[in-house]
């Protein structure tokens, strides 16, 4: 009997023991490993212990089954495919992705891996087959998220945080001919004149949600758990292809087309030069902004994946900067025109300083070669395209005078052009070769630096300044009359010498060029005044008339001033038609004409004009006095042909 009852106290007293230590293990919460470990060192220390181990685990496996079994449920009551999933699937597409949803995930997840090899296969099916669906799921509704919370793009913002600086030029659709001069004249600017940019550039600032914020931390949970499953390939597929929609619509926002290169080349300049413009804005957005923002959402979604997340960015952003580039390319191999260099300089300009931020950020070597090709295809572009102007301005051989000896279009076609490409001198000079000798000797002594020294810009410059020089005495020779050649000359050389002088291109060509063309601006002055009034002024000599009473000298001296008088009103009905636009030079001129003819007018006048009006008919002969010619002056060069006869008074 008592045997008995020692045995009965001992098995409750080992009962207690094993509830305690498995009330111990259970109460620190550790992982299966340590639990383990620690069942060991009890068991090391009494023998009663030694069966714990079994009703810990028996335990755990139970309850493991429970939570496998409850995270299946909630997996497939979502699966149209089971019977309870059918009747709950609208329901399941219509809510987001739950917390209780992310849990069961994870829990399968782990089920999967402690299973080994030789783990029940029907466990390993049941697991397979609740990942499947959940993947599935999750690859949907990380699409929906995607599509629900894309923000759409405020163009109109990002448009004004871009400083600009524009800079005018009149441009024509096509070659330098002289028809097209004809529209460039400066009083119609509103109609002819288009805006360069220069130096727009977005500010560091300038940031853009593509996404809702709210929603980026869901979109990395549902990621993360698809990582996790193997589902990397669907994944990306399904991130890549809903962002690459939304990049596309970013594009057709700031509006940018989807042509091919053949469509580029077939769109006319006006339309043409509006998606230039459009095309450079859009290439500062794009990298500057979208490619940076989806780079910041890509690597935070995929933020433990590097090579995952290097993947999607690289699939999901390589259709909108091909988009962009496969442009370039077209504009790069198009037909080259002069009016099209500075539109192209902005666009190496743009594509030069977006390169950098393209490699640091897409590693795909494929979109980054042709970042590079497009970039190399736009410089020769320019460079051919500014040989094409300069050899434009040098056979530039219209037949066509100015009628009034104004200035040629082609002065204020060329000079204009000239002012803008001081403004791309940096670009110019990576770009143009230097080193050229042709037209050296021309340059000798034209201006105040070393011309071995000047820049590839300074040099080409001078070269179509010369070029545009020769071609303007080249067209003064169209004019019959020889003192219109000079008043051409005049008013283009002055037009080209203001030019200069009111831009940067005094810095390039110096001081002393300037000298010289004012100069010369002088001697085309005096050469006037001795091709226009030569005549008319040998009629107010003394020889054949002076010392003399008799008839035949008064005869003489009527005959002087008659000619006078004829030559003097043809010189009034022609020049008064003659047009000097600059106003200073105008009156210059007027000046010196005066200076010129009245004092020896009126000395003729003095000395002789009693002679003839003591004679019959004495009005006939002298219509003027000195004053009279003086104010007929004031009408010379002013682009209005006038008849003196219908003004002549009578000397008193």
């Amino acid at each position: 009997m008592a045997t008995t009852t020692t045995t009965s106290i001992n098995t409750g007293g080992e009962d207690r023991v094993l509830a305690t230590a498995q009330q111990i293990v259970k109460s620190l919460n550790t992982p299966k490993e340590v639990r383990e470990d620690m069942l060991l060192i009890f068991s090391s220390f009494d023998n009663r212990l030694s069966n714990i181990s079994n009703l810990i685990n028996g335990e755990d496996s139970k309850a493991e089954d429970d939570r496998f079994d409850a995270a299946e449920k909630v997996i497939l009551r979502c699966d149209s495919n089971s019977v309870e999933g059918s009747r709950r699937s609208l329901n399941c597409e219509e809510s987001q992705v739950e917390f209780e949803y992310l849990l069961a995930v994870d829990e399968i997840l782990k089920r999967m891996d402690e299973l080994s090899v030789r783990s029940d296969t029907e466990i390993v099916d049941r697991a397979e087959t609740a990942i499947q669906v959940a993947m599935s799921r999750l690859e949907d509704e990380f699409r929906h998220i995607m599509i629900r919370n894309t923000v759409p793009l405020d163009a109109e913002r990002l448009y004004g945080s871009i400083r600009r600086t524009s800079l005018s030029f009149p441009v024509n659709d096509g070659e330098i001919v002289d028809d097209d001069f004809e529209s460039f004249s400066e009083e119609d600017r509103s109609s002819t004149q288009r805006f360069h940019e220069r130096g727009a550039s977005i500010g560091d600032d300038v940031s853009v949600d593509l996404i809702d914020a709210k929603a980026v931390d869901e979109l990395k949970e549902i990621a993360d758990r698809m990582l996790r499953s193997g589902y990397e390939k669907e994944c990306v597929q399904a991130y890549s292809s809903v962002r690459r929609d939304a990049l596309d619509e970013c594009l057709a926002i700031l509006g940018i087309d989807k042509l091919s290169i053949e469509e580029v080349q077939k769109i006319e300049w006006n339309s043409l030069d509006e998606k230039m413009k459009k095309w450079i804005q859009a290439v500062k957005i794009v990298v500057r902004v979208i490619v940076s923002r989806e780079k910041v959402l890509c690597d935070h979604i995929f933020h433990d994946a590097d090579g995952i997340k290097e993947i999607c960015f690289n699939e999901t952003v390589k259709g909108c900067v091909m988009q962009l580039l496969n442009f370039g390319e077209a504009i790069a191999i198009g037909r080259r025109s002069p009016e099209k260099l500075f539109r192209i300089l902005d666009m190496y300009d743009v594509t030069a300083d977006a390169l950098p931020d393209l490699e640091a950020m897409v590693t795909d070597e494929f979109v980054i070669n042709e970042a590079k090709g497009v970039l190399f295809g736009l410089g020769e572009a320019a460079t051919g395209t500014f040989v094409e102007f300069e050899n434009a301005v040098q056979s530039e051989t219209s037949k066509k005078p100015m009628q009034s000896g104004d200035i040629h279009p082609l002065t204020r076609y060329v000079m204009n052009y000239l002012k803008l490409i001081v403004e791309y001198s940096d670009t110019l000079n990576l770009l143009l070769e230097s080193g050229e000798d042709d037209g050296f000797d021309a340059l000798q002594n034209d201006n105040d630096n070393d011309n071995s020294k000047l820049s590839p810009v300074a040099h080409r410059l001078l070269l179509l300044i010369s070029s545009l020089q020769s071609n303007l005495e080249a067209k003064s020779k169209l004019y019959e009359d020889n003192a219109l050649q000079y008043i051409f000359l005049m008013n283009n050389f002055l037009y080209v010498v203001q030019k200069v002088k009111d831009s940067d291109l005094g810095e390039v060509l110096g001081d002393n060029w300037v000298r010289k063309r004012r100069g010369q601006i002088r001697q085309y002055a005096t050469s006037y005044l001795r091709a226009s009034w030569s005549k008319a002024l040998s009629c107010l000599k003394d020889e054949g008339v002076g010392g003399s009473t008799s008839n035949t000298a008064k005869v003489a001296l009527k005959e002087r001033f008659k000619n006078f008088n004829t030559c003097f009103e043809e010189i009034y009905r022609v020049q008064t038609a003659w047009k000097v636009p600059d106003a200073q030079l105008r009156e210059e001129l007027r000046i010196s004409i005066s200076e010129k003819v009245i004092p020896a007018y009126r000395s003729f006048l003095g000395r002789f004009g009693n002679q003839v009006e003591s004679g019959r008919h004495a009005g006939k002969y002298i219509k003027y006095t000195a004053d009279d010619l003086e104010s007929y002056l004031l009408d010379f060069f002013e682009g209005t042909p006038r008849v003196l006869h219908h003004m002549r008074r009578k000397s008193t």
